[in-house]
């Protein structure tokens, strides 16, 4: 580790400002299952903690695990920041885990999943996973192009990325269900977010070589099977996937499928 990466001159010269941030969280009701280490859920773009608290948090909670999810600044019920950039997302993911009562582990989905990778890195974290992580890049550009065109041309000017409940979810959910939890998305005010995702962001390695797993859908229509595999293969494995799901595998028809692979998998460490 050189002397750049322990004193990161730049969050001296440079220190993000201070927000209030929306933290979600459902208890395990067996003491029993105290000692498992609890899980921090990250939301992505335009999410808020709700997408979480809407399924997986119980669910977790459920196995035995304490379930915390998160706003990032200007999503949800955390505090606006206008120039927001992705090393603020960063630090927000970082602080909310040092403060949690153990070590946890990371979840981040989307740009949530970037911003957990980036954590990784400064967080000793018991382990990582990224899902349906949005790493940036020239092919997630296109892939927005091709799928959401009117959603996402504005943002070359600095408008709001559009998500569409088409990219957002498999056929297997119900119209009424995605069109109420797309309704429920965010205007972040993230313009120099938007144009930080045009370039793609190789994670770091995380600290203590804390395992990663990527989990994804070769259906998603926000973030293509060729990046999933990429990030996967950075951390040495392949990426776990659910075929007819769309991007937010917490939320569509079979959300309980991905969290329990999840969970079986940190069961296994």
């Amino acid at each position: 580790m050189s002397s750049v990466d322990i004193f990161r001159w730049r969050d001296w010269t440079s220190p993000v400002p201070p927000v209030s941030r929306e933290v979600l969280t459902s208890q395990p009701v067996d003491e029993a299952d105290a000692g498992r280490p609890p899980l921090l859920f990250v939301a992505g773009y335009a999410h808020g903690a709700w997408a979480f608290a809407e399924k997986w948090l119980e669910h977790a909670a459920g196995r035995g695990y304490p379930a915390y999810a998160m706003s990032l600044r200007g999503h949800g019920e955390s505090g606006s920041a206008p120039k927001t950039t992705l090393r603020a997302y960063t630090h927000d993911v970082v602080q909310v885990a040092a403060r949690l009562p153990r070590q946890c582990v990371l979840i981040g989905h989307g740009v949530g999943g970037l911003a957990v990778a980036q954590a990784l890195a400064r967080y000793p974290a018991r382990a990582g996973v990224l899902v349906a992580p949005v790493i940036g890049g020239l092919r997630l550009v296109g892939t927005a192009l091709v799928h959401n065109p009117f959603g996402t041309l504005p943002a070359l000017v600095g408008a709001p990325v559009r998500l569409s409940r088409r990219q957002l979810f498999g056929r297997e959910l119900t119209v009424g269900e995605a069109r109420d939890y797309t309704n429920r998305l965010g205007d972040p005010d993230a313009p120099r977010v938007v144009f930080q995702l045009a370039r793609r962001h190789r994670p770091p390695r995380p600290v203590a070589n804390a395992p990663v797993l990527v989990v994804g859908s070769p259906d998603d229509k926000v973030v293509p099977r060729a990046s999933l595999e990429w990030v996967a293969r950075h951390y040495g494995g392949a990426p776990l996937l659910f075929p007819g799901m769309g991007h937010d595998l917490m939320l569509d028809a079979r959300w309980a499928e991905p969290i329990d692979a999840i969970l079986d998998w940190l069961e296994k460490l």
